[in-house]
Parts: C-alpha cells; structure tokens; sequence
C-alpha cells in the first residue's frame, strides 16, 4: 500500500471470511471504542464491515486501495448485503480529506501491509477527532514468520512492544493485548513443519471452529500475555 491506488497481491480474503468465530471474537474485543463516524483502512472485500458495522452508525467509510476489491464491495453495499450508512473510497489514507474527519480508524490486519507503518499511524491521528480511537490488530511475533505472511504482503509481525513503539506524540495508547492464544501453537506448527504458503479451507475450519472458541476461554485465563494476534488501541489526545 504505497500509492492511492494498488492491486492487492493476497488470495486469502476470501478464505479468511469464512472465520466466523474469529470475525465475532474480534468484535468483541474492538466494540468499546468503536465510535459513530468510522474509517476502515485497508476494506478489501467488505469481511470485517460485515460483523462491525452493525448500521448504527452514522458513517462507515470503507478505504481500499484496489480498485476491484472496492468495486465489488460497492457492489455488495447497493444488493443491502452490507449496512448503507457504508461508502466506499479506492484509495489510502491520503485520500483523506479535512472534510472526513472520523472518530474511528480501523486496521484489521492491515498495519503490517504498509511499509512506513509509523507514519500512517502519524497521519491517522492527524484526521481523528480528538477523543477518538485508532484500533489496530495485527499477527504476533516476528518469530511466527512464515512463507504464507510473505506471500500476502506482510512486511512484519508485531509484538507489544514493537507496536507500543509506534504510538505518535499526540496520542496515548489505551489497550494494548494479545488475542487467540491456541492459534498460536497452530501458527508455530506451520512455521515449523507446514511452511505453507496458504491455509487450506479444512485448516481455516478448524482453526476457527476450535481453537477460537477454546481461546475466548482461556486468554482471559492466562491474562491474555501470549496470543497468535496482538490488538492495539491509541485515543488521540484533546
């Protein structure tokens, strides 16, 4: 994501939409300091917007820098599968205008896309209200870097401390966590037997279906300090 307007080189986001488990546990996580006006970074095919927009929110607007995928999530916004408080804008963060100022910026594993990560989070708290909250979930572990993160655009993995790290001047960090605690120890089976460049879709399944659902009960169990994602939340400050 290095210009207004970029193909994504990723075949997963279909594959990972299927997570139904892991797209609520995600939600539950994010809802408190999702606000009213929303900008979500990085939209793809519309697989986040569906299980965080709920429609009552005043504005969601979804930034997509490949052209095809806004096209067919617009697509997807004028059939009613997706709330029509959403729009859709082909393009990056610098697409954004003063006249857009939100109180919400989502990326939902986006940040390790972009290349100068910490200027984008620079540049996102400079288009938020103040009061409000950038959220950022993203792989764990720098360690867990495998052919797959390769081969979808990664340019990084992030621990909590790396992503602390990125916190502007002008913003405090909120939360900060680890998510999916049992996905782990399947992420570490791939890195160090599977090395495969994709999930299958059985794989995904059983991700999604066991581990997830064993995992919303034992992160709070073990304080929730190992974790195959790590969420970051930053308010800007008044």
């Amino acid at each position: 994501m290095t210009s207004d307007t970029t193909p994504y080189v990723g075949q997963e986001l279909e594959l990972f939409a299927q997570a139904t488990h892991w797209k609520n546990y995600i939600r539950h996580a994010v809802r408190p300091f999702v606000g009213c006006n929303v900008l979500e970074v990085g939209a793809g095919l519309g697989g986040t917007t569906r299980f965080l927009c709920d429609g009552s929110q005043k504005r969601w607007i979804c930034l997509e820098p490949d052209a095809s995928l806004a096209g067919k999530l617009q697509g997807a916004i004028d059939a009613g599968d997706i709330p029509t408080c959403c729009e859709t804008k082909v393009g990056t963060l610098t697409s954004i205008g003063i006249n857009d100022v939100v109180d919400t910026i989502l990326y939902i594993d986006v940040l390790e896309h972009i290349e100068d990560d910490a200027t984008e989070l620079r540049n996102a708290i400079r288009v938020l209200q103040p009061g409000g909250h950038v959220i950022v979930l993203s792989p764990a572990h720098q360690w867990l870097f495998t052919p797959f993160d390769e081969a979808i655009g990664h340019y990084r993995r992030y621990t909590k401390r790396t992503l602390a790290a990125l916190t502007p001047a002008d913003a405090t960090l909120a939360h900060l966590t680890y998510l999916d605690s049992v996905g782990l120890l399947a992420s570490l089976a791939n890195r160090l037997l599977l090395r495969s460049a994709e999930p299958t879709h059985r794989q995904i399944q059983l991700w999604d279906k066991g581990m997830v659902r064993t995992s919303r009960v034992l992160d709070p169990m073990l304080g929730r300090k190992v974790g195959k994602s790590v969420l970051g939340v930053w308010r800007k400050n008044s």
